[in-house]
């Protein structure tokens, strides 16, 4: 299992307690087919619903788990509306419409489970009344939409290698007047490099670069192996193969390791950091990657990039060469309507392309 999946299961087991007895059944059932932390977003959802209801006289429960289903049979029209505007306009911070549409059909889904497939002792369904079949939820993540807001946010055509080349050369001229971060930039140059790299020539997500271990590495084969999002089957790692050039940068990254991380032969992961004040290396966590890529984009020149920004970057090269099906697996995304995300980017590229003369 992962190490975000093993912390997201405990998560959820110990906050799983905390809610009503109809929430547990329905997080049992949904357990075979959703990852823990898809399930763990659905209690946090719950939560704030149950909350809300109790602190606005919808319920008498002292506690969220006793919140009951006669508490919900009778919500009105008028109550889930003024749930929908107190996620868009409390005081201590309003919510996206992506957060909203998504928090409101964390909640279809309960009811519709408690209303259409869960049953009592007698058959009757667990739920009388389904106020929730009423609301309508606009989908709000349209492809082409979400291309437009990734146009001149990604890294297109020679940038891919110029930022790489960036990490290992430019930063460092940057910043040498300042001997701490100059320092750190030494230290860490390779393994920044190699795993802005890794990412751009095989577009992984950034959860898939923590959770990788040495032994899962094939460098000869260019293969890497891992636990994809939505793979419940925890005992099977997905291959997923990397471009050639990322092979000399891992192969140079993997040279130094050991020494220069102080890495204990126990620890298996292939990203290793050395925090300050340290006997030994530890596995890189998800925030320290965020922080290292947002940290050099910056000085390169592209504030908007992030390490997710490098995924999309790696599949808008790689969808001008393959098609969606082929982009789509070597992704890991669940369905190509996801994919067609990388379809509205590069309409404008390959309207550029064929007026392109080609040079005798």
């Amino acid at each position: 299992m992962s190490i975000q999946k093993n912390s997201d299961r405990k998560n959820l087991d110990q906050r799983l307690h905390l809610m009503p007895w109809f929430v547990q059944q329905f997080i049992d059932y949904k357990r075979p087919d959703l990852s823990p932390s898809t399930l763990l977003e659905y209690i946090r959802d719950y939560e704030s619903f149950f909350g809300w209801l109790r602190v606005e006289g919808l319920s008498t429960a002292g506690s969220n788990a006793e919140i009951t289903l006669l508490d919900l049979e009778t919500l009105h029209m008028d109550s889930i509306v003024g749930y929908r505007l107190h996620l868009t306009t409390r005081a201590e911070g309003t919510n996206t419409r992506v957060t909203v549409s998504r928090k409101l059909s964390a909640l279809r889904s309960l009811f519709h489970y408690l209303s259409q497939i869960a049953e009592d002792e007698n058959f009757y369904p667990l739920l009388k009344r389904n106020i929730m079949a009423k609301v309508e939820i606009k989908r709000i993540h349209k492809p082409k939409d979400t291309a437009a807001k990734l146009k001149g946010k990604i890294l297109e055509d020679e940038e891919l290698l110029e930022f790489v080349g960036y990490i290992y050369e430019g930063y460092g001229r940057d910043v040498e007047a300042n001997k701490q971060a100059y320092y750190s930039f030494q230290l860490n140059r390779e393994r920044d490099a190699c795993i802005a790299s890794l990412i751009l020539n095989s577009g992984l997500r950034v959860s898939e670069v923590v959770n990788l271990n040495v032994d899962d590495l094939d460098v000869n084969n260019k293969l890497l192996y891992v636990y994809r999002k939505g793979n419940n089957d925890e005992t099977f790692k997905t291959p997923v193969y990397f471009r050639e050039q990322a092979k000399d940068d891992l192969l140079l990254y993997l040279s130094l390791r050991q020494a220069r991380y102080k890495t204990p032969k126990r620890e298996k992961a292939l990203f290793i950091a050395l925090p300050n004040g340290s006997q030994e290396g530890k596995r890189m966590t998800k925030r320290a990657i965020q922080e290292m890529i947002i940290k050099y984009a910056k000085r390169f020149g592209k504030p908007y990039l992030t390490v997710h920004k490098l995924r999309h970057s790696f599949a808008t090269d790689y969808y001008l060469q393959n098609d969606i099906y082929k982009t789509k697996e070597q992704l890991g995304h669940a369905s190509t309507e996801t994919t067609e995300v990388y379809a509205h980017l590069t309409d404008k590229t390959m309207s550029e392309a064929i007026e392109r003369r080609v040079e005798s």
